[in-house]
């Protein structure tokens, strides 16, 4: 049996909360019906699938019919850049950044390997940030698409999504941009401020369930199905929808609304004081991204002349859960992309954590952590010394 002990990879994802669980257990339950079904047993799954899209457009801050419900965040941002492929074949040309979520570059290294599409990656200062003269600069007329993340899942740093997107639309040019860390975390008003056409979300971020996401889409902007057949998600999205995850998301939506106005100032302080007290108690440390904007849970800390491996070991021995870069990757533990985009220093590359808080985090916690860590980090130095 697994010992629980301290939880700090909410970027990877979070746990269920115990009010998600119950929301979706009726659907497992009596209300079993096929969403598309005209009995009252389909009418009742519908209903709840639709209240469910209600709370997940007042998060997004939408209108709920410009969301359509996916399996996650990844296949949403692939759907977004398939959608923008088709809509203009003659536009051939796709820009992105170095440090986007492997869903977003994949998709856009097959469409170069395949099909010969230009994919310009934009690069990052050595704090993650993204100029957007850059962007402006590579905006082309055979552009198709601009992907660029909201919050980077490693460092936590955010860009500004609604001046990028509008550099993107006084060229005609689609945007879309993947918030699956910045969702629950930061308020979002997809219809309104920001000048985006496609956004990405994804349930397990927020304390919702695991394979269940959603992809907003604005009003006029093309959308061709990745997954086709039947008519599902208004002929957007075929497959029977998942129902009970789609109902646990929307309440996950729900509590995460009303707990951001408390939990993001509570988080951003815990976080700063754990940074403060790195920085202090623990030599040859180095907060990547300290100089941006960043998500208020996230800490991407380096130590220098360490292992990310040894330090996590260290710690999970210790009830103590962290990563070092995202969870996709999880089963690799060289630098990271993200830390490469961003020129790391050769002697903190290689000891790196990535520390992700959620509203459930205390006080507490981050202290036995830090503790925890001034001996881990010590312990590791020894090791690669010896």
């Amino acid at each position: 049996m697994i010992m629980r002990g301290i939880y700090l990879d909410n970027n990877a994802t979070t746990p269920l909360d115990p009010r998600v669980r119950e929301a979706m257990l009726p659907y497992l339950t009596d209300l079993f019906g096929n969403p598309s079904s005209a009995h009252r047993y389909g009418e009742e799954a519908r209903l709840g699938l639709e209240q469910a899209r209600e709370q997940v457009a007042t998060l997004a801050g939408c209108a709920p019919g410009q969301l359509l419900f996916t399996s996650g965040g990844s296949e949403g941002n692939n759907t977004a850049i398939w959608c923008a492929a088709w809509a203009d074949p003659g536009k051939r040309h796709m820009i992105s950044s170095a440090v986007e979520h492997p869903s977003v570059l994949g998709p856009l290294r097959f469409l170069a390997d395949r099909f010969g599409y230009e994919i310009e990656l934009l690069p990052v200062d050595n704090d993650g940030g993204l100029d957007p003269d850059r962007l402006a600069r590579a905006l082309r007329p055979d552009t198709a698409l601009v992907s660029l993340m909201a919050a980077n899942n490693e460092t936590g740093v955010l860009w500004d999504l609604e001046q990028l997107g509008a550099l993107c639309r006084t060229k005609g040019v689609l945007c879309h941009s993947d918030m699956v860390q910045l969702a629950g975390k930061m308020p979002i008003q997809a219809d309104a401020a920001l000048p985006v056409d496609y956004i990405s979300l994804a349930s397990h971020k927020l304390h919702g369930p695991k394979g269940c996401g959603a992809l907003f889409v604005r009003r006029g902007a093309p959308v061709t199905p990745l997954i086709m057949g039947p008519g599902q998600e208004n002929g957007r999205r075929a497959g029977t929808e998942n129902v009970a995850g789609i109902v646990g998301f929307g309440m996950a939506c729900e509590l995460a609304a009303q707990a951001l106005p408390e939990a993001e100032p509570r988080i951003r302080a815990l976080r700063d004081g754990l940074e403060a007290a790195l920085l202090a108690d623990i030599d040859g440390v180095r907060i990547n991204g300290r100089n941006q904007p960043r998500l208020p849970n996230t800490i991407n800390v380096s130590f220098e002349h360490c292992s990310s491996a040894m330090l996590i070991q260290e710690l999970d021995e210790h009830g103590l859960a962290v990563s070092a870069h995202s969870a996709c990757q999880s089963g690799d533990l060289d630098p990271s992309h993200v830390l490469a985009a961003m020129a790391i220093p050769e002697t903190f590359l290689h000891g790196t954590l990535r520390i992700s808080m959620s509203r459930f985090t205390t006080r507490e916690e981050t202290e036995l952590l830090l503790a925890a860590l001034a001996t881990a980090v010590k312990k590791a130095r020894t090791g690669l010394a010896m």
